[in-house]
């Protein structure tokens, strides 16, 4: 059964910073999410503000109205932001300390570890509670280097990149593998930041707080061990944009990855970087050619992030991408993956066999 949560998100829940609360609120398989605190959306449905459709997740004040509306307390407080300035204020952790007192279990997915927080520490031994930094790296000696047996492996990798951060890849990626089970396919999801985690993924680790030296072996191995299960396909998520200068996760990713083919992921209406508003997006034509020329590997869909964009504008810039760049396009949210499916079936034509009961694509 899944353990009970709430999750802390104040001002930034269904923002491009509250992407580890709205992630969660999608899709968690590790936690059932009770209820998100943001004092500027309070009294609203966590679903219905975020996608248009309720979920029974409610939206609090502050965390003691959660706690005194609630018909339990939950075991964990998950901190569900994710801002570029990692550092938490004295306010928030203030809250934090007072989820402590009440007893909750606390997962923080941030670079400052609440682990190394003398304060934070000494009341979670006071009040018998545990402090998880899901982003705090294994020691040195659990860590793993590149080895090349990535390049011996046959089963297809497809990795969800993107134009900048924030952007949706890994809501993509999950997309993509739930549509490709129901296909009848064992694909299997490799997560590599701490909301993957969070929801529950099996194979990953957050590779920004890691060293050079180690990512992308952590990446490769996170993919060996999926091959225990013998996957038909696996889907790994990316991290930043190759392009953008303040993240190198994305080179990491696909170095240990080595994909097969590459799924691309844009917001046609943002034009300047998150949280860098002197750097203006980057072009699909530009990424794309980083992207084949740094992989070895090929484009192939573009999938749609319509943040500021009606229903209208979706179908439209679906249109005039698919007939400019002659690639499947999709927004996974509002359609669904079967463009995918049906172009991975074209390049990958051993899917169809694997199943004899999967319907052959049209051509």
């Amino acid at each position: 059964m899944k353990t009970s949560a709430i999750v802390y998100c104040e001002n930034e829940f269904g923002k491009l910073d509250g992407k580890v609360a709205n992630g969660l609120v999608r899709h968690s398989d590790k936690y059932k999410i009770v209820g998100v605190i943001d004092s500027t959306k309070s009294g609203l449905d966590a679903g219905e503000y975020l996608d248009g459709i309720k979920n029974e997740i409610p939206i609090f004040q502050s965390f003691n109205q959660a706690i005194g509306m609630l018909d339990s307390i939950p075991k964990y407080f998950i901190y569900g932001i994710a801002p570029l300035e990692s550092l938490l204020s004295d306010k928030e952790k203030e809250v934090i300390y007072t989820a402590i007192k009440a007893g909750l279990h606390i997962i923080n997915g941030l670079p400052e570890f609440l682990s190394d927080d003398e304060v934070c520490m000494g009341l979670a031994k006071k009040y018998n509670v545990s402090i998880f930094d899901v982003r705090k790296p294994p020691s040195k000696e659990n860590l793993h280097h590149f080895t090349g047996k990535i390049l011996d492996i046959k089963t297809p990798i497809i990795t969800v990149s993107g134009t900048d951060c924030a952007v949706g890849k890994r809501t993509t990626a999950l997309k993509l593998v739930e549509a490709l089970k129901n296909e009848g396919l064992n694909a299997i999801f490799i997560t590599t930041g701490q909301t993957g985690i969070l929801q529950g993924s099996k194979y990953g680790i957050a590779i920004d707080v890691l060293s050079s030296g180690y990512a992308t072996g952590e990446v490769e191995n996170a993919i060996l061990e999926a091959l225990k299960e013998k996957p038909d396909i696996i889907v790994v998520e990316g991290q930043g944009a190759l392009s953008h200068p303040a993240f190198t996760s994305s080179s990491a990713i696909i170095r240990g990855a080595i994909p097969k083919a590459i799924i691309l992921q844009h917001p046609p209406k943002r034009r300047n970087r998150c949280d860098f508003p002197k750097i203006p997006m980057p072009t699909l034509e530009s990424e794309i050619k980083m992207l084949e020329t740094f992989s070895g590997s090929k484009v192939i869909a573009i999938t749609i992030n319509h943040e500021d964009m009606n229903d209208q504008e979706v179908e439209s810039i679906t249109k005039i991408y698919e007939e400019k760049y002659q690639l499947p396009v999709t927004d996974v949210l509002k359609n669904d993956c079967s463009k995918l499916i049906e172009k991975l079936y074209k390049i990958f034509p051993d899917l169809i066999r694997i199943n004899p009961l999967l319907c052959q694509p049209q051509e």
